[in-house]
């Protein structure tokens, strides 16, 4: 179909589900009531019900207004990436070579340029590293030079959200994102010897750890006791480990490592392991015209990473996501500006008009962020008759199953395909509801307010309703 018809399509496609030819009802009784006992008033919620073929919603209330949506703010990322990109879209890291290579000495640098994989763990690292090993290098005599010019992003504290830069969900997007750029800790108590022991993952012998003094005693809020002291070459514990704890884990945000630092480490310990040699420096620079190519490693598909983003609400790889659709849509360097200039016109195009849209980093994890019910309700319609519908519905937490909503609507497991989200005084729910009448409803439920963690009940309630009255 020509570029021009296909746009007419479209919008025909947007004016018919979109219009508005009914008036919606007000929220049922009893939600309205599950409401109200949990202390929320009226002004302070926004829901929108809407059957995924109707032209105008059933249930409507506050639609219009704009609220913090927390975590369903990854809604419109991952389906504007599904759109834009493709669900079998791809990152690409790539390793180069300058300089010669004599038998297994490369008298050069090893360049590695980034392409914004959000979900270059340690594993994958370590078998693409052994791509390169696979060429015939054992030594490199030159410096690691990382290319990040993929992405373009702005210094940060990590500490500006919620004052602590050790949350993993803090960690700030990269072009070379390593691992989320965290550093898991499992604390081993051993009564009998009277000490903990402290394995580290990723395993890094020049990241010193100093183990915390075992105690005796309940474990009550055991991360606050250990109070941890970290620096750019260790960490340390100032306070004990109580034995009641058993064996815990904590995976904490490296933030006092630099991104160059960290990837430095990790690149040292897994190029020794592989029966490498590397004595150079650490560096930011870009890709040489006459570099050679020795390596690439391709990223799960997009549809994987985007059921990670949803399910599991995965804040960092929401955040590369958006500066990856910059990226593509624009041309690199991709940054905020230009993802949410492109997920706008993206947008518009659907015919959905966003005024009170802001995206800010596009996860949700933000009190920038805002959507209207409405706009996010038009977004789930639309996105059931797209071509990537499968994907997005499949990403959402299934109710009673998995995801965080695995333990909510267990009467009725799998009927309804859920998006949370959840902030300081923010609560919300979005995405599909299977109704006993075999009807499939898009639905968005909003609260901000103080008590809004106490409207759990009401949004169940609301869900319920749907699945037997609608």
């Amino acid at each position: 179909m020509p570029s021009f018809q296909r746009t007419v399509a479209l919008l025909l496609a947007a004016a018919c589900l979109f219009g508005n030819t009914a008036a919606a009802q007000a929220l049922p009784d009893g939600v309205a009531k599950a409401f109200a006992r949990a202390g929320i008033p009226r002004q302070a919620v926004g829901v929108v019900v809407q059957e995924v073929s109707s032209r105008s919603p059933r249930i409507e209330q506050n639609a219009d207004l704009a609220f913090s949506p927390a975590s369903l703010m990854k809604l419109v990322t991952t389906d504007a990436a599904l759109e834009l990109l493709g669900p079998t879209f791809s990152w690409r890291t790539e390793a180069y070579a300058t300089g010669t290579q004599l038998a297994d000495v490369l008298q050069g640098d090893l360049v590695i340029r980034g392409g914004g994989d959000p979900k270059l763990v340690i594993e994958n690292f370590w078998l693409f590293l052994r791509q390169v090993r696979a060429r015939g290098i054992r030594e490199i005599r030159g410096n690691l030079v990382l290319d990040r010019s993929y992405f373009q992003t702005e210094p940060a504290d990590p500490a500006a959200f919620d004052g602590d830069p050790q949350r993993p969900y803090n960690a700030l997007p990269d072009a070379l994102l390593l691992n989320y750029k965290t550093l898991s800790f499992r604390f081993l108590p051993d009564e009998a010897a009277g000490m903990v022991r402290v394995a580290m993952e990723p395993t890094v012998d020049a990241y010193a750890v100093a183990a915390p003094q075992l105690a005796a005693g309940d474990c009550n809020e055991w991360r606050k006791s250990l109070q941890p002291r970290p620096s750019a070459s260790g960490m340390g514990f100032d306070g004990p480990y109580p034995a009641g704890c058993g064996e815990r884990s904590w995976n904490m945000h490296a933030w006092q490592l630099t991104p160059d630092q960290y990837f430095g480490v990790v690149f040292r310990q897994l190029w020794r392991e592989l029966g490498g040699v590397f004595s150079g420096e650490v560096r930011a620079g870009s890709v040489p015209p006459d570099a050679r190519l020795l390596a690439q490693w391709r990223s799960p598909a997009l549809s994987e990473v985007v059921r990670e983003i949803n399910k599991f609400s995965n804040n960092v790889m929401a955040r590369q996501l958006l500066l990856t659709i910059g990226a593509e849509v624009s041309g690199p360097p991709g940054d905020i500006q230009r993802g949410t200039a492109a997920v706008r016109t993206w947008l518009a195009g659907k015919g959905i008009a966003a005024p009170e849209l802001v995206l800010d980093n596009g996860s949700g994890l933000s009190r920038n962020a805002q959507i209207a019910p409405r706009t996010l309700a038009r977004l789930l319609v639309s996105a059931f008759h797209s071509q990537s519908m499968s994907e997005f519905m499949s990403s959402m937490p299934l109710a009673g199953l998995d995801g965080t909503m695995r333990n909510r609507l267990l009467n009725l497991p799998g009927v309804a395909h859920i998006k949370t989200g959840s902030l300081n005084g923010v609560r919300g729910i979005a995405g599909y509801v299977l109704a006993a009448s075999g009807r499939r409803y898009a639905v968005v439920s909003i609260v901000n307010h103080v008590n809004a963690p106490a409207s759990h009940a009401a949004h169940d309630a609301l869900l319920q309703w749907i699945i037997e009255k609608g």
